[in-house]
């Protein structure tokens, strides 16, 4: 019997280290607990403040956005915006090398018919507290007019703005702005490449390399390169209620989903090889790139992680090995 407990033994110890993710440095997700905020929308993560995450309501909210503690979930900072006018539909924000976070009130849920939508910029805060802060508002336009969109990326280091639209005549698109916004009139913005998807949200890496694209189920990751998105193919994505938001971790190795609705989840799925950004190359943990539950999906919409059928495979053997030592007990 004690060859049996052993046996038994040996196998949960190997399962554990089978499937417990190798690599200790990727973040948790985290619930959104802030009662006010019902319909996150858009997510990027501060460059001011490690661990925070800038959030805001879809619509029928204000002025609003909201810094939240990636560890806790909790709301440190609510920022209300005047010299605005009337947000319409609030649906993503981004943060641009100046130091800026820019907000994209840019969603036409009449599909496509507002002839022009805006972004709201205001400086990220020193320090995180409520606050009411003066925003800069600039009118936005497409070249081949009206579009629905819900996506909006500041290139972290050329600080130009690009928007993705939903699918509509013909396929959803990456649009370019202006190298500068200005207040004088209407930014116009320009079709740059194709985006074979309904997106929701997008966001740069912070080195610039790499474009994410998610929509509702899914999600593509696209290199950067020469102004222009190069498809590198789909990553994983958590399954959410809603899917809409997305954005790097500040070090680039980890996407982070959020998804609409009360007590909102923000879950992570962590990127590897050819899916990590050019300066995240290399894991310091061990060397190989990878970072725990990698972008391929592991338990989530994707293949399985190669971590889980090891884990199977031992405690398949594991369970074979238990059921003889019992049979030969028996034959005792």
């Amino acid at each position: 019997m004690r060859s049996l407990l052993c046996a038994a033994g040996a196998a949960g110890i190997l399962w554990s280290a089978a499937v417990v993710p190798a690599a200790a440095d990727e973040p948790d997700g985290f619930t959104i607990s802030d009662p006010r905020i019902t319909e996150s929308s858009g997510l990027a993560a501060s460059r001011k403040h490690p661990g925070i995450y800038w959030t805001h309501n879809d619509s029928d909210d204000g002025p609003y956005v909201y810094a939240v503690d990636g560890r806790s979930g909790r709301t440190v900072a609510r920022i209300t915006l005047r010299g605005i006018g009337t947000p319409r539909d609030v649906e993503a924000i981004s943060i641009g090398p100046d130091g800026n976070v820019y907000v994209g009130d840019i969603g036409d849920n009449l599909g496509g018919t507002w002839n022009h939508v805006w972004i709201y910029r205001f400086p990220e805060p020193k320090k995180l507290r409520d606050a009411t802060v003066t925003a800069t508002q600039f009118d936005v336009k497409y070249a081949d007019g009206p579009r629905d969109a819900e996506a909006l990326m500041v290139h972290p280091r050329t600080g130009r703005v690009y928007i993705a639209s939903k699918k509509q005549d013909g396929g959803g698109a990456l649009y370019e702005g202006p190298q500068r916004l200005s207040t004088a009139g209407a930014n116009v913005f320009r079709k740059v490449a194709p985006i074979d998807l309904w997106a929701t949200d997008g966001a740069f890496s912070p080195d610039g390399t790499r474009l994410v694209m998610r929509s509702y189920f899914g999600a593509r990751i696209y290199r950067w390169q020469d102004g222009r998105p190069k498809d590198l193919g789909s990553v994983g994505v958590p399954v959410q209620q809603q899917g809409e938001s997305v954005s790097f971790t500040a070090d680039g190795r980890t996407l982070m989903y959020g998804s609409e609705g009360s007590d909102s989840e923000v879950e992570p799925v962590g990127l590897s090889d050819e899916q990590l950004p050019d300066t995240a190359k290399g894991d310091p943990a061990n060397g190989d790139g990878a970072n725990g539950h990698d972008g391929k999906g592991g338990s989530r919409t994707d293949d399985l992680d190669p971590s889980f059928i090891k884990g199977a495979m031992v405690l398949a053997v594991a369970t074979a090995l238990v059921v003889g030592l019992r049979r030969l007990l028996r034959r005792r």
